[in-house]
């Protein structure tokens, strides 16, 4: 009997997934365990297999179109089998199509009738692919394949794909021993200026994790009464302490890492902060997961620390550098950049002195992070330098007033000035 391969539930904030590239198309022979489709969410590009054997029968939208959560992206039977009555099933089970956008579990059937729209080839721009058109010419890869190839610094070409007519896929690159071939410098990208006195421009489509940033957090922006409150922290011991721990952890741990430890401990003497804005109600978190804000190429990504306050400095450094290599390399999963209760953003890196950041909901507080500097201070009536870094809170005020903020950042900044208590 055919079956419909449903759009899966990839992120908590996800409502229709796009089909950033088919692998096989109708007439196939597939297995359950095949890589049929790369969806892009909010937040990453992820592959989708079908979990069952069979011909594929139907496609239901074009590369490039969008699938509802739980929509019908394909369907799988045997050879010539009829599966008219699941699409006919599918139109009378959610006959409101204009209600797919809000409601992902409404009718995706106005998706599969996009299947034979011919425009769907233009609507999706590659500026990076229009200025070096040539590779991708000479060889086949999927995006996602290239995308993790130019990250790992791996030619493309050396790579022997083992899809489709020797398409290069994922595991592909995943497989694939550097060493076999020369790594390739990750180019700037090309632009091509306009002569003088000519004006130009170049529109580059939405990712779906981008238009996912811009409604969330200008929902935040606007709807949640922001206000901050900025402290400075004395880090002389700290990198101290920082530099003594890494003569014995099993992993580098980075003062980001710490500031997470210390974030941790402090939410445990402050659990108002650590709460959530539910409409009605609000709701005091009883975990600690700490979110930190990741930089990819799509736009920002949050992978979680779960139970951060029960982990040492070295587990916590060891989880955030397995969350930050996956988030980069598009392999985190859904569990690991979901259930946040406090994010942490850190430019400190970037040479940023303070900054404020949006509140990430449904989080009550979002913490700023800027850099450590050499800065002259008063101490004792005399002018002595000190490595200073800033810390700014954004809070929803609908949560969390001036007071409960403020006693949260000295219970931080004590711990950040004293390593020693939260070795205790």
């Amino acid at each position: 009997m055919a079956e419909a391969v449903r759009m899966p539930l990839l992120s908590d904030t996800m409502k229709e997934g796009v089909i950033a590239e088919w692998h096989k198309k109708v007439g196939d022979t597939v297995k359950s365990d095949d890589v049929i489709a790369e969806v892009e969410t909010d937040k990453a590009t992820m592959e989708v297999m079908p979990y069952v054997d069979g011909t594929l029968l139907y496609i239901g939208v074009e590369k490039g179109k969008g699938v509802p959560v739980n929509g019908i992206m394909a369907i799988i039977g045997k050879p010539g089998e009829d599966f008219q009555s699941i699409l006919d099933a599918e139109k009378g089970a959610k006959p409101a199509a204009d209600a797919a956008p809000a409601q992902p579990q409404a009718a995706p059937q106005p998706t599969a009738q996009a299947q034979p729209q011919p425009a769907a080839a233009p609507a999706q721009p590659q500026p990076a692919a229009q200025a070096a058109p040539a590779p991708d010419e000479r060889v086949k890869a999927s995006p996602l394949a290239k995308k993790l190839a130019e990250d790992k610094g791996v030619d493309i070409n050396a790579v022997k794909g083992t899809g489709d007519n020797g398409r290069i896929i994922k595991r592909d690159v995943d497989s694939f021993t550097p060493a076999a071939a020369p790594a390739v410098a990750k180019a700037a990208p090309a632009i091509q200026y306009q002569p003088v006195g000519t004006e130009g421009y170049t529109d580059t489509p939405l990712s779906q994790m981008r238009r996912i940033i811009a409604q969330k957090l200008a929902g935040s922006k606007f709807s949640a009464p922001h206000f901050y409150l900025t402290m400075s922290v004395t880090m002389d011991k700290a990198i101290d302490a920082r530099k003594a721990i890494n003569d014995m952890s099993p992993v580098k741990v980075s003062f980001n890492d710490m500031v997470i430890k210390a974030v941790a401990m402090a939410l445990r003497r402050h659990p108002e902060v650590n709460s959530s804005w539910m409409g009605d109600f609000i709701r005091q978190n009883h975990h600690i997961h700490i979110g930190t804000a990741v930089s990819v190429d799509e736009g920002l990504i949050v992978p979680v620390i779960k139970f951060a306050d029960q982990k040492s400095l070295s587990q916590i450094a060891d989880d955030a550098k397995t969350l930050i290599e996956k988030a980069r390399t598009k392999k985190i999963t859904p569990p690991e950049f979901t259930g946040n209760t406090f994010t942490i953003s850190n430019l400190g890196m970037m040479d940023i002195d303070e900054f404020t950041a949006i509140i990430n909901p449904p989080d009550a507080c979002i913490l700023a992070v800027g850099k450590i500097a050499p800065t002259p201070v008063v101490e004792n009536n005399a002018v002595v330098i000190r490595q200073i870094m800033k810390l700014t809170l954004s809070c929803d005020h609908r949560v969390v007033d001036g007071a409960v903020g403020s006693k949260f950042l000295q219970t931080l900044k004590a711990h950040l000035e004293n390593p020693v208590t939260m070795l205790v």
